[in-house]
């Protein structure tokens, strides 16, 4: 079951998640020695670049200079996982992939992504589809003009999308048709956010707020009792509302929208493309997706917008411990049972 109302939505772009309070989160530090002080917790707040976006994290702590080793460490790590999963960068293992059509013995990391993005894949009927690549650089190259692609070059860049032509397997990856290329912006950034709250809980972090352009996840409470709480701002501007507020604790939040990387001004084309037809989507202007993990949530935003809200919410019932809330053009927005839970 689904609930649904026609008041104007409460999102914004992909970066519209943001925290309304993200003080007051107490760290368990006993992996670093913190157990057992009486002093008062320290906060460390880090922005760092990352994927053609910003890193932004909020850690509490008995002691400041254990926080900020820690978050240090974490971008580190982050940092060498963007030299395997970035397609900007010339010599990371999806630039080669997309140069030469194969890598061999891949990482762990490019199969854990593959993996996932596999799963997704199947379980949408191919609406989330990561080589969408040569079917978005053509959308790219005639921005603001309209969106009417040559017939040939459309058809031939359709041509080269799908997932089934990608084989991966632990000694190589490559592409079975010339001409393919992949793109993991849709889920690389969840699953880095994912593994940062993973280093940060080894250290002994579990209460910690980590989000990358609006990708995010909140570990713990902000205090003893109470969970974060992230507000969502309107897909529109112009289009004044308070924010809808989420109460989680231990959740991955990510939206995609049609207004994040619009192509033309009515936005009714943009970087979310249907598989399928070769075109942006034109029901949703942004979903919102909580989740498990951030990687998940990333690539199911993205194939809900695809769907659109009836088959979208057909999926996301089908996924344990999901939910979703989207805001069609009309500024309608409907969400699934458990989303306000």
């Amino acid at each position: 079951m689904t609930q649904e109302t026609r008041q104007p939505a409460s999102l914004n772009r992909r970066r519209f998640l943001q925290i309304i309070a993200v003080a007051g989160a107490g760290a368990s530090c006993w992996k670093l020695g913190l157990l057992g002080t009486s002093k008062p917790l320290q906060v460390a707040r880090r922005s760092q670049p990352i994927m053609g976006t910003v890193l932004n994290f909020t850690i509490y702590g008995p002691d400041r200079d254990a926080c900020e080793e820690a978050i240090s460490n974490t971008i580190a790590k982050m940092e060498l996982l963007e030299s395997h999963l970035s397609r900007h960068m010339k010599n990371s293992e999806l630039a080669r992939l997309n140069r030469v059509g194969k890598i061999n013995n891949p990482s762990s990391h490019i199969l854990n992504v593959f993996s996932m993005a596999g799963d997704i894949y199947n379980r949408s009927s191919g609406a989330f589809d990561i080589t969408m690549l040569p079917l978005l650089k053509m959308h790219e190259s005639i921005r603001g003009k309209n969106d009417h692609p040559d017939q040939k070059k459309f058809t031939t860049a359709k041509g080269l999308v799908n997932f089934d032509r990608l084989h991966v397997a632990k000694e190589k990856i490559h592409f079975t048709k010339e001409g393919m290329a992949v793109s993991l912006d849709g889920i690389a950034k969840g699953y880095i956010v994912d593994q940062g709250i993973t280093i940060l809980k080894n250290h002994g972090f579990n209460n910690v707020y980590l989000e990358a352009g609006g990708d995010l996840m909140v570990s713990g409470k902000k205090d003893a009792s109470s969970p974060w709480r992230i507000g969502l701002r309107p897909p529109r501007t112009g289009k004044y509302q308070k924010p809808v507020i989420l109460e989680l604790s231990n959740k991955a939040v990510a939206t995609s929208g049609d207004y994040m990387q619009a192509f033309t001004e009515d936005m009714l084309h943009h970087h979310i493309i249907h598989p399928k037809n070769g075109f942006s989507p034109v029901e949703l202007a942004s979903c919102t997706i909580t989740a498990p993990n951030v990687a998940l949530a990333d690539s199911l935003s993205t194939a809900v917008m695809v769907l659109g809200k009836d088959g979208g919410f057909d999926l996301i019932e089908s996924m344990k411990d999901c939910e979703a809330y989207v805001v069609d053009k009309k500024l309608n927005h409907a969400s699934t049972t458990g989303f306000f839970v």
